[in-house]
């Protein structure tokens, strides 16, 4: 018989983590969405944001909450440069030939990191607030992941007003409606797409700092993230940003319920995201026959 404390404590677990999960699929959802591009290195760039704070931390000492405001500037120009060195020069090109380029892009963060920093996990710590926690009845919750939450939540909302509200944010929504259009108006198509794409890496990279003090990334982290950005987008619909944070508390949650629930579950944990693409497609494809 299934313990009713597990199911509450692997339902608490899941909420937590769809914060830093939208985090990081909600980039992804923008480039797709605005530029049209579907970036298999969007998970480097988490991987890249994770690294840089442990680096700031044991070089420098600064707290990875800090970090935050160093890192998040910083990915979002690495975006820039390679959305502006290599990524501007295949969106007309093939769907194949763009995702092969991103592709390689993720190999060469990927193997950068581990020249940098090697393959062994990398720890941020001697940090007070990490094993602080809170006990809710029989549910465990942790500070980090529950700050993580609040901040990702916060910032997938701000990024959702910003959409709504500004210059900026309209016009990339008239280029993701109809890009000839919104060029024959005025808009600098070319400086939409750069804003996007690097707008996509910074909240890959803030995601990155998060879990960097969650647990002890490695450079082929970016991997499992990029697969669960991409289950995300699936449930979410391909470019339907708003769509981003239900799925991603249906994905989370589902992960943590198989992990927690189904016996030796952990090991199944990144199988969740395979079956969740397949079933929606599935679906999906049978709605419209």
């Amino acid at each position: 018989m299934i313990d009713p404390t597990l199911v509450l404590q692997a339902l608490v677990s899941g909420v937590l983590a769809a914060g830093l999960y939208a985090l990081v699929s909600v980039g992804l959802a923008l480039a797709i969405g605005v530029i049209g591009i579907v970036n298999f290195a969007h998970g480097e760039f988490f991987m890249v944001g994770a690294f840089f704070a442990y680096q700031l931390f044991v070089s420098f000492g600064i707290d990875p909450v800090v970090s935050l405001f160093l890192v998040a500037p910083a990915l979002g120009l690495i975006g820039a440069l390679i959305y502006a060195s290599t990524i501007r020069f295949v969106l007309k090109a093939p769907e194949l030939n763009q995702m092969l380029l991103t592709f390689g892009l993720g190999i060469i963060l990927q193997n950068l990191a581990l020249l940098v920093w090697g393959g062994d996990p990398r720890t941020i710590s001697g940090i007070a607030y990490r094993s602080i926690g809170f006990q809710i009845g029989p549910i465990s919750v942790g500070l980090v992941p529950l700050a993580s939450f609040v901040i990702s939540l916060a910032l997938v909302l701000g990024l959702y007003w910003m959409l709504a509200r500004t210059a900026t944010g309209r016009a990339m929504r008239a280029v993701a409606q109809n890009r000839i259009g919104a060029a024959l108006v005025g808009l600098e198509v070319d400086r939409v797409y750069l804003v996007a794409f690097a707008l996509s890496a910074l909240l890959a990279g803030i995601g990155g700092v998060m879990i960097a003090v969650i647990q002890s990334p490695t450079p082929t982290i970016g991997l499992a993230f990029t697969l669960k950005a991409f289950a995300i987008v699936v449930v979410a619909g391909l470019g339907n940003i708003r769509g981003v944070l239900f799925a991603s508390l249906f994905v989370a949650i589902a992960e943590s319920m198989v992990a927690t629930l189904v016996p030796n579950g952990d090991t199944l944990r990144n199988a969740v995201f395979f079956a969740i693409i397949f079933v929606v497609l599935v679906w999906r494809s049978r709605r419209v026959a």
